[in-house]
């Protein structure tokens, strides 16, 4: 008996204990975004207009929380200019009554989006900038002047001279932005950069520790390494200690710029990043450049109003404001492209034909190429003893840390004057690796890649003589080291190469389609290029962002999808300067069908292992811009046309009636998702055959179109008409393309092909992509 009260007691206690913590499970709360589609009103709305939104924010939660003030305290942005619908800190329970409300599309909780350069040391890796960019019609004068691009990222380096407005004309009268960052050391606007604001009331609520003050200044460099490239001003001279000397510019350098920044130490949240873009667009941007993501591609279509840049950067289109995106850094895998909406120009990244190559010496007198920025060199007659990071572990030190030279693992003892092999891998940054070896005594470093790096070698600015080497030379490396008692070894002072060939091919860690979230649409659109970028950079830490690192810099060089968006940015910024009537999708039509798939000897463009890249890889190829700006034919896609899109893609007509204001109703019969007006064509489950529907429109003089083609491999391809003749400008003509499969050719995946349409002058080029099933 005194057993089974025991046990009753035991019982009793574990129940109260569950209760308190399902209490507190029960009372949890998190940041959510409380959709509810567009506004009915405009651009022209007044303060009073926007007044009244908010009230109905506030009166909508408070149905559910029971008053007006728990809303007021709750909710900590009311999004009234463009997007309608607000964020608040809301338990669950609460949000999901809020999702079940009737005038509510869609309740997404917050989460985290990572800017999308490589990390490779301290806290970000590098990349090179604006200098491959128009050189023609553009050049000169004040062309650009009147268009505004505006960046979502982490800020702005004000003092940078890429952002000089010597010379510049009045800020144009239809801007609405400022600069309202009033913190000691803020960022003042000028007539170059006319707008700056920060966003991170979601942030100061999810992840509190990573805000370092209330400021729109650029504290970790990307933010106005970015802008900088989209439309930084001319600046001779730029260099990252003296590497890739030269004239800086970028893709539109007389353009205006402004800047929201939405993201902190290299985390973006969601609602802050849904404010940016009502802020960005309500301020009068012509493009927006985003260069973060979320880390995979959403669970499926269903989900896209669950994501902050596919719901803002709809919104922004609706309202004739281009956005282009990084496609992330999750390469050279297929499926993993992110940012893949059709509203967005998608961009992955090439390489450029600049590198910084070295030689490491060995002892038996065999060479390598590496690849570095080291700050200095070792003495070119003179041959230092070679050691292995693991040869070298302290007591407390795990060898796999050793191996790749963890801070504090290395023992001083035996890396003294020695060149220490440390592999790349783990969590540690590169450049730490060398700070590691620099601290120990070591007098240099050579980084050697592992069997899953295989030849991706980048080039960091290291603290030491050091250089990065393939896995094969690696293995030789290892080889040499084992055939001798005392290995040794020297590393020679990298240089500034130009001209290299089989360039640009494609970045090991740029993200590939298919898209796993719409297969429909082919993505990425374009490669730009994204490594070794240099462009203008923060002096409030090194470029390596290691804090023993007391080394600054005007200019950096970093690598990333993030360093490739912001080139075609600056194109983007072009097309609307020449065309200033032109619709987002006519600018990423121009700058998608007049892509090349070429490198600079003739060949098709490569991956880094040397494999034919495809179209999963660069989308219709590597960016063009004096040939865009003269396309030719474009593919115009309306606000309704994404509409119908969406409800082709299962979205309900009430769905869009709240997104289009009440002026939008779905078809009664949808069309495939397949005839989405776009520059390429996927058709992601080919069954026996499909005709897929195109609309061309005339941009150019009048002309006769001839079309030709190839098929996929394994599929029969006809267009009807071959023949367009266009007699006006605005003109558009329709066309069909008709795709069957081969039975015998079956079960070979994804194929590739392509269309283009020609006047003789004007080459309109369209990648296709079938999987055939059957």
């Amino acid at each position: 008996k005194k057993m089974a009260g025991r046990a009753l007691l035991i019982l009793a206690a574990v129940l109260l204990l569950c209760a308190a913590e399902c209490r507190l499970v029960h009372a949890w709360k998190r940041s959510y975004v409380v959709y509810l589609g567009a506004h009915p009103y405009g651009r022209e709305a007044t303060t009073e207009d926007h007044a009244r939104a908010t009230e109905s924010h506030h009166e909508l939660l408070a149905s559910v929380v029971g008053s007006k003030q728990a809303a007021r305290d709750a909710i900590f942005y009311s999004y009234t200019k463009n997007i309608n619908g607000f964020a608040a800190y809301l338990e669950e329970e609460v949000a999901t009554q809020m999702a079940e409300h009737p005038d509510v599309l869609t309740v997404m909780p917050s989460k985290m989006m990572k800017l999308h350069t490589t990390r490779s040391w301290g806290f970000m890796d590098m990349e090179r900038g604006g200098q491959v960019l128009p050189d023609s019609i553009w050049k000169h004068g004040k062309f650009g002047q009147n268009v505004i691009i505006a960046s979502l990222d982490s800020g702005v380096w004000p003092e940078s001279n890429s952002f000089n407005d010597e010379g510049m004309a009045p800020v144009p009268k239809r801007w609405k932005g400022s600069c309202t960052d009033t913190a000691k050391y803020g960022v003042p606007c000028n007539k170059k950069l006319i707008g700056a604001k920060y966003f991170n009331k979601d942030m100061l609520l999810s992840h509190p520790a990573v805000v370092d003050r209330n400021w729109t200044r650029d504290t970790e460099g990307h933010g106005t390494h970015t802008l900088s490239t989209a439309a930084g001003r001319f600046v001779p001279r730029a260099s990252l200690f003296g590497y890739a000397n030269g004239t800086a510019k970028g893709g539109a350098p007389r353009a205006r710029v402004a800047v929201y920044k939405v993201c902190w130490t290299g985390e973006c949240a969601t609602a802050d990043v849904i404010a940016g873009f009502e802020a960005a667009v309500h301020d009068g941007a012509d493009v927006i450049t985003v260069s973060f993501g979320v880390d995979a591609p959403l669970a499926d279509a269903s989900s896209y109003f669950h994501e902050a840049v596919t719901l803002g950067s709809l919104h922004a289109t609706i309202h004739g404001v281009a956005v282009v995106c990084s496609g992330g850094n999750a390469g050279p895998f297929e499926d993993t492209v992110v940012n893949s909406a059709p509203w967005v120009t998608t961009v992955a990244a090439s390489t450029v034909d600049r590198d910084f190559p070295d030689q490491l010496t060995l002892g038996n007198n065999a060479t390598m190429r590496g690849i570095s920025l080291e700050a200095s060199d070792l003495h070119s007659n003179k041959l230092f003893p070679l050691i292995n990071g693991s040869s070298a572990a302290l007591p407390n030190c795990t060898v796999n840390l050793a191996t790749n030279c963890a801070t504090g693992c290395l023992d001083p003892a035996k890396v003294k004057g020695k060149i220490v092999v440390c592999v790349r891998g783990g969590d540690v940054p590169r450049v730490m690796m060398g700070m590691t070896v620099l601290n120990a005594g070591g007098v240099g470093m050579i980084l050697a890649n592992g069997e899953m790096d295989g030849n991706d070698i980048q080039a960091d600015p290291h603290v030491l003589p050091a250089t990065m080497i393939t896995y094969t030379e690696a293995v030789s490396l290892y080889n040499y080291m084992s055939s001798t008692p005392e290995p040794a070894a020297n590393i020679s002072p990298s240089k500034t190469e130009l001209g290299v060939k089989n360039s640009p091919s494609i970045a090991a860690f740029s993200a590939h389609g298919p898209s796993g979230t719409l297969p429909y649409v082919l993505k990425p659109d374009v490669a730009a290029p994204g490594v070794d970028i240099l462009a203008a950079f923060t002096e409030y830490v090194s470029p390596t962002e290691v804090a023993a690192d007391k080394r600054r810099s005007e200019y950096a060089i970093m690598s990333g999808t993030s360093m490739a968006c912001p080139h075609v940015s600056g194109v983007m910024g072009l097309l609307k300067a020449a065309h200033p009537n032109w619709s987002p999708a006519m600018m990423r039509s121009a700058v998608m069908t007049t892509a090349r798939t070429q490198d600079n000897t003739g060949a098709p463009m490569r991956e880094m292992d040397g494999k034919e890249a495809t179209p999963f890889a660069y989308g219709s190829g590597n960016v063009h811009p004096n040939r865009a700006v003269d396309p030719g034919l474009v593919y115009d896609i309306t606000p309704n046309g994404y509409f119908t899109f969406l409800c082709s893609l299962g979205f309900s007509t009430k769905d869009l009636s709240r997104l289009s204001s009440g002026k939008f109703t779905c078809p009664a019969k949808p069309p495939p998702m397949e005839d989405l007006n776009y520059p390429s064509i996927a058709v992601p489950a080919l069954r026996h055959r499909m005709t897929i529907k195109r609309r061309l429109k005339n941009v150019g003089r009048p002309g006769t179109y001839r079309a030709s083609w190839r098929a996929p491999f394994g599929v029969n391809m006809t267009v009807d008409p071959t023949v367009l003749i266009f007699e006006k400008a605005g003109e558009e003509k329709e066309f069909k393309v008709k795709v069957a499969s081969e039975k015998d050719k079956l079960g070979r995946g994804y194929v590739f092909g392509k269309l283009v349409w020609s006047d003789g002058t004007h080459y309109v080029r369209s990648p296709i992509v079938v999987n055939a099933l059957d």
